[in-house]
């Protein structure tokens, strides 16, 4: 059994923002020679999340609706956490969405359903994060 692992960097300007990585996974399972196996995807900080999900603009707007009434990031104070730094809903926006995501490798490929597509959401930018990429099989 082979093992590959690769890290995406990301920096991203504002406070929140979503990024498609489903052709750098891609290429990592390419790189990695795995044609049958698995590929973990995780977020490496704590106010990030990775997941499945469509490719489509009116919902990314909604997952950002959706998530600034659940946990939403103003008045700082209403949150115990917030005090050195003021990301208390960056947490719970995180938990809500998710930390990381397996997919199947197939004859080489993603093997997504239809219109699955792997998101990085940043709930926390303007500082480099990371996500981890792990593929193991054969």
């Amino acid at each position: 059994m082979k093992s590959y692992r690769k890290e995406l960097f990301f920096k991203i300007p504002t406070r929140r923002g979503l990024v498609n990585i489903s052709t750098d996974v891609q290429k990592a399972i390419d790189d990695s020679g795995v044609k049958e196996g698995l590929v973990l995807v995780n977020a490496m900080n704590i106010t990030a999340s990775v997941f499945i999900n469509d490719n489509e603009s009116g919902l990314h707007n909604d997952y950002e609706v959706w998530l600034e009434k659940l946990a939403p990031e103003k008045p700082y104070d209403q949150y115990k956490h917030n005090g050195y730094e003021d990301n208390a809903d960056a947490h719970l926006k995180r938990t809500i969405m998710g930390r990381e995501t397996v997919v199947a490798i197939t004859e080489g490929k993603l093997d997504f359903g239809t219109w699955e597509q792997i998101f990085y959401f940043e709930f926390d930018g303007k500082r480099e994060k990371r996500v981890l990429i792990k593929i193991i099989g054969e």
